[in-house]
């Protein structure tokens, strides 16, 4: 698999990641144990977790795979903090916090320092200069090699990137946002920012949170995150008409290029500017090889352009010239 650089860093990841955010929940250890064997025979590098992933049972599942079944050298680790289980507060970006959750994080992988560590949201009851100031403790004390941000908006990755640049402290690495054909949001402000601040943008959920597979046009399918009481919630919102159309799009390119909807919805978000490595998640090894073999496909310039022009998202002001609006 291609390896490209991770933003404006050294650091090299393979062009697809590994999402782990099902494992030690929907994901049991053998199931999880063929993916990552699978990612590993691909080329894969790039296995993305988070602390709070199965209420840390992926990060322990990782763990112990990679003591018996791929080498932890072979694999750039990335883990997220700063999501916490509390009905009342989201988040907490408190640097005691983050820290305490990275040193667990590392306990329950069994390795003395993650690759790429990320704030998992921006805590807006804690000043970002503490939040960040953590991530130049974890990769100054060697915890952490890279750092990032995930689920930030533009003016906070902005504000963030700008900030880590100004003085002796840890430029942003990565930046992990859901970005798809069905949520093109980021293109508004965040991507923009990215590209600017040399900060490499990690996609999640690139296939629309399945729909764009094309699974969901008949019905929901009884083994579908749809159908899944935890993840209805997560999946319902992208089963509107508008994103019919879109689904009807990609299909219809897939069967002029002679290949499947995963195929083409995967290439498009992993071609576009700015983007490192989406994320992909799998419920099987069958699922997730099915993904992987896209390596050979690039889209033509003329479905790019439909698939664009089908699933624009509406900008205005003040994206566009005020005076023409």
């Amino acid at each position: 698999m291609e390896q490209r650089h991770l933003g404006r860093t050294g650091l090299r990841v393979s062009r697809i990641g590994l999402g782990t955010l099902t494992w030690g929940r929907d994901t049991d250890e053998h199931d999880a144990a063929e993916q990552l064997k699978a990612f590993w025979d691909a080329g894969g590098t790039l296995v993305d977790t988070a602390d709070v992933y199965g209420g840390g049972e992926a990060e322990y599942l990782l763990g112990r795979l990679m003591e018996r079944l791929v080498p932890r050298r072979d694999l750039v680790l990335s883990t997220k903090a700063g999501s916490v289980p509390d009905p009342d507060r989201r988040t907490d970006g408190s640097r005691g916090h983050l820290l305490a959750a990275l040193d667990a994080s590392l306990a329950r992988l069994g390795t003395d320092h993650v690759d790429l560590w990320q704030l998992h949201a921006y805590d807006p009851h804690t000043p970002l200069e503490e939040s960040l100031q953590a991530l130049d403790i974890a990769v100054r004390s060697g915890r952490a090699r890279y750092a990032g941000v995930a689920n930030f908006c533009g003016w906070q990755l902005a504000k963030a990137g700008t900030w880590q640049l100004a003085g002796d402290r840890t430029r942003l690495a990565g930046a992990q946002l859901e970005y798809s054909l069905l949520q093109r949001g980021i293109e508004r402000e965040v991507l923009p920012a990215a590209v600017d601040l040399g900060i490499g943008l990690l996609p999640s959920s690139p296939l629309g949170r399945g729909v764009l597979t094309g699974k969901y046009r008949g019905g929901t399918p009884a083994d579908s995150r749809g159908a899944s009481e935890a993840l209805a919630p997560f999946v319902e919102p992208y089963l509107d008409e508008a994103a019919s159309r879109i689904v009807h799009a990609v299909g219809t390119a897939a069967d002029g290029l002679n290949t499947s909807p995963l195929h083409v919805a995967l290439a498009w978000v992993r071609d576009r500017p700015g983007v490192t490595a989406p994320i992909v998640g799998a419920r099987t090894a069958r699922q997730l090889t099915a993904a992987l073999s896209v390596e050979g496909l690039s889209l033509p310039d003329e479905i790019c352009r439909a698939l664009d022009d089908v699933s624009a998202p509406v900008h205005r002001y003040p994206d566009h010239d005020w005076s023409t609006l």
